[in-house]
């Protein structure tokens, strides 16, 4: 009985280990142009058009974790299990390559960031 708890336990883990890395590489698909002017990057940029508008701005659906981006100030934040936290702000990168300003305000924000 206790091995097969360990092992449901650790699949369980695992899963969730998988669910997290599965989250953090579907919301930014890009890599390089770490330094200014930032556009030696290669990948896709976020696709803002397949995330989900709320009031404050635009929310992805993980598996584990679920993102937010605040249209207004700029900060990324991030729900677990229920739980919302604020994480950063949008970085000089992400705003390059990612074009988070543009896409709110194409969805009806006015950022400030």
């Amino acid at each position: 009985m206790v091995r097969a708890l360990a092992v449901a336990g650790f699949v369980l883990l695992a899963a969730l280990a998988a669910g997290l890395v599965a989250d953090g590489l579907s919301f930014d698909r890009t890599s390089g142009g770490d330094e200014p002017p930032y556009t030696d990057y290669t990948g896709e940029p976020i696709d803002w058009g397949a995330a989900h508008v709320t009031e404050e701005g635009f929310f992805k659906d993980g598996y584990v974790v679920d993102l937010y981006v605040n249209c207004t100030t700029g900060m990324v934040g991030f729900e677990v299990f229920q739980q919302r936290w604020d994480w950063r702000e949008l970085s000089g990168r992400a705003l390059v390559v990612h074009e988070p300003a543009q896409a709110c305000e194409r969805a009806g924000f006015r950022p400030e960031f």
